[in-house]
């Protein structure tokens, strides 16, 4: 049965994120599904942002097994559909990242454009797009499907360069970073 008047819970760890960092703006939810999640406005309602939200839980570890590296602070998993990224009529898509062994969060924000840009270099040709992103605990975040042992060694270790896969600059990038508060 599915229920019919709850959030899932990326889109309340967003809304709650906002609402601490920015306590001036007001966060509301559309009443039907139109591919946006959330919508982000002033105290007066004359700025509006649109928020697409997707959650994941940490994949690095659980109860039962042993943490990830000590340098990836959290890992997340996503399967997008390529068409539904360049259909988003959402200002904003945001990635969220649960950190298992400290009970923190992490936002990927970013447009749908520049993300199908991202995925246009690293995925070309997918029409589904499998995506691994991790944060490594000195603030960095890379997408990794498919990349070498070699490689996630270098990112642990900081030496890993692809701008592609290089999403540092979106992680927990507010876009009213810039607004009074």
């Amino acid at each position: 049965m599915r229920p019919i008047f709850t959030i899932h819970a990326g889109e309340y760890l967003t809304a709650t994120e906002i609402e601490k960092r920015f306590r001036r703006l007001r966060v509301w939810i559309p009443s039907k599904d139109t591919g946006i999640d959330l919508l982000v406005t002033d105290d007066r309602q004359n700025k509006v942002a649109s928020l697409q939200v997707k959650f994941s839980k940490d994949y690095l570890g659980t109860a039962k097994q042993a943490a990830g590296p000590p340098e990836i602070a959290s890992g997340g998993w996503w399967k997008f559909r390529r068409e539904k990224i360049a259909a988003s009529e959402a200002d904003f898509w945001v990635l969220t990242l649960y950190q298992f062994q400290t009970r923190k969060f992490d936002f990927v924000v970013i447009s749908p454009q520049d993300l199908l840009a991202r995925y246009d270099q690293i995925a070309p040709k997918a029409n589904i797009i499998q995506s691994y992103f991790c944060v490594t605990t000195s603030g960095r975040c890379w997408e990794t499907r498919g990349l070498l042992k070699s490689e996630m060694t270098a990112i642990r270790s900081g030496e890993y360069s692809s701008k592609a896969r290089d999403f540092s600059v979106y992680l927990n990038a507010w876009p009213f970073q810039g607004r009074k508060q």
